[in-house]
């Protein structure tokens, strides 16, 4: 039976077998964040990334959105002026999945709006809904992507096409997310979490060590030149050759098994 705990109904956190599922639970407002969902989906994700049972982490929504942005009606003062000081950028979801070393699928259930599209983008994976859009409406609105989006795009993209998408604030459906990179599959809507949850189940199957490090090292390779990156791989692998994992891995290809990892 999934194991359930989250400390706001706003997010529903549940873990069965070594899948968490992160669900942003507002669907009335179509999930726009509020500043106490959204330490509570800090949390969540932070207890994912801690919880060595958890092999793979979901991100999706409830209702026919994945998430509308930033709930504008908490984060404006009365005279419609957002509240900057009420805006900590360092500690907020798209820079704790940026840092988490468990694997993250997002299964963009609706549509993906400013802060919601920039948190989509910081998954390492996404699913999409035929029902499903992105809208980077961010200069539509008068403010730039806040949380990941001019670096994100530019890499997924490429410089021009990301400009254009900034630039313009369009919104683009599943199908050209898809067409442009920006996820790695449309599928059918009420299909959705079985295709996420068969994903996750495939990354959870293989060794636990060797998944994070290897995202862990993807995530250094970015800023690093090629020389400094091997050095780093190779300090990496040295562990990982004699960690139990790696003996069930070699023994499970020469007796032509599926391997059983357990994260030692």
């Amino acid at each position: 039976m999934p194991d359930t705990a989250t400390p706001f109904e706003e997010i529903i956190y549940e873990v069965d077998g070594h899948i968490a599922t992160i669900t942003l639970n507002a669907p009335d407002r179509l999930n726009t964040i509020s500043g106490p969902m959204l330490d509570a989906l800090s949390e969540a994700l932070l207890k994912a990334d801690k919880d060595k049972n958890v092999r793979c982490v979901i991100l999706t929504g409830a209702g026919r959105a994945f998430c509308a942005g930033l709930n504008l009606q908490t984060a404006t003062t009365g005279s419609g002026a957002v509240e900057s000081a009420h805006l900590d950028l360092r500690n907020t979801p798209p820079t704790i999945l940026f840092n988490m070393d468990t694997p993250t699928i997002c299964a963009v259930n609706g549509g993906a709006a400013g802060y919601g599209m920039d948190t989509a983008l910081g998954c390492d994976i996404r699913i999409m809904s035929d029902k499903a859009k992105m809208a980077a409406a961010f200069t539509k609105r008068g403010i730039l992507p806040e949380s990941g989006g001019t670096w994100f795009l530019p890499r997924l993209l490429g410089w021009e096409k990301a400009c254009e998408l900034i630039f313009t604030g369009r919104t683009l459906k599943a199908d050209q997310c898809l067409a442009e990179g920006l996820c790695v599959k449309v599928v059918p809507h009420e299909t959705l979490m079985d295709e996420a949850r068969a994903l996750a189940a495939e990354i959870a199957a293989n060794a636990p060590m060797a998944v994070q490090a290897s995202k862990r090292l993807m995530r250094m390779g970015l800023s690093e030149p090629f020389t400094e990156h091997v050095h780093h791989v190779f300090l990496q692998l040295l562990p990982l050759i004699k960690s139990d994992d790696a003996r069930e891995g070699m023994m499970a290809f020469l007796e032509k098994r599926e391997a059983k990892f357990t994260g030692k």
